[in-house]
């Protein structure tokens, strides 16, 4: 059973705030919600435990579809950082800032870049892109990042500054038309770094809240030092150049593990 306790530990966590939030807020939605996503996750991680290969798209599939196309498109919930910073200023907790304290906020300080790994719709996409490992030396354009959160604050403060009218349906087509400019902008980053992962490590504004409490995350990659050959093939396939031999949390890029357990899956000796 050792080896069923994170897909348990995870699908606990989710059901834990499903239960929470529908009784606190009184909407069976919650309990839905979060069941769904905790059970999507659980599965995942149960198919990676018997080594199928495809398990962590099939989460990315079932949860970035789920948020990207029922929450965003039919439910016209703006599910961006724009939509978290409107909900915020209403003074209302439900929406974008339940899912932003729940997967980008506190979240992190369990499951790390997880989201990054198997919940984003952008990167749901980016992932069928040919260019899986990243070879390129990072880039120090990583302070695109905090000019796209500044704007996106300024955006929105904007808005209720002007008073501008019918600010939720404003909300709703800034939904649709930044997912369109970030999947144009991520398949463009992709091809001309050759790197799928381009996008995340430059410009998505998410990381700057993911970043920080990624640090302190309790599930993380650990290397075993005795069976370890040094052969560097685990950091050769990471996406996000992290340097999985180095167990401390200072290691190189160690924010930006989206635990997709490419690492671990190419490891010749299981030292992962």
């Amino acid at each position: 059973m050792k080896q069923y306790r994170l897909p348990i530990l995870m699908l606990a966590v989710f059901e834990a705030v499903a239960i929470t939030l529908w009784l606190t807020k009184d909407n069976v939605f919650y309990l839905f919600n979060f069941s769904y996503i905790g059970v999507a996750i659980s599965l995942g991680m149960l198919l990676f435990i018997k080594k199928y290969i495809h398990a962590r798209r099939v989460v990315q599939l079932l949860v970035g579809l789920y948020m990207l196309v029922y929450l965003g498109l039919v439910c016209q919930e703006n599910m961006q950082i724009e939509g978290f910073w409107y909900y915020l200023f209403t003074g209302a907790f439900e929406a974008a800032t339940i899912h932003y304290a729940v997967a980008k906020i506190f979240g992190p300080l369990i499951f790390g870049r997880g989201w990054c790994g198997y919940a984003c719709w952008t990167a749901m996409l980016l992932d069928f892109l040919p260019f899986k490992e990243s070879n390129s030396p990072r880039r120090k354009l990583g302070w695109i990042r905090y000019v796209m959160f500044a704007a996106s604050l300024i955006f929105v403060s904007a808005l209720f500054l002007a008073k501008v009218g019918n600010i939720e349906r404003i909300m709703f087509w800034a939904f649709v038309i930044g997912n369109i400019a970030y999947y144009g902008i991520s398949i463009v980053l992709a091809f001309a770094f050759k790197d799928n992962r381009a996008f995340c490590k430059y410009i998505c504004p998410i990381t700057v809240f993911l970043k920080p409490m990624s640090y302190f995350s309790l599930i993380r990659i650990k290397c075993d030092k005795e069976k370890c050959i040094s052969c560097g093939k685990c950091r050769r396939v990471c996406p996000m150049n992290v340097d999985m031999t180095d167990n401390s949390r200072k290691r190189e890029n160690g924010t930006e593990c989206i635990l997709c357990m490419e690492c671990k899956r190419n490891c010749p000796k299981d030292a992962l």
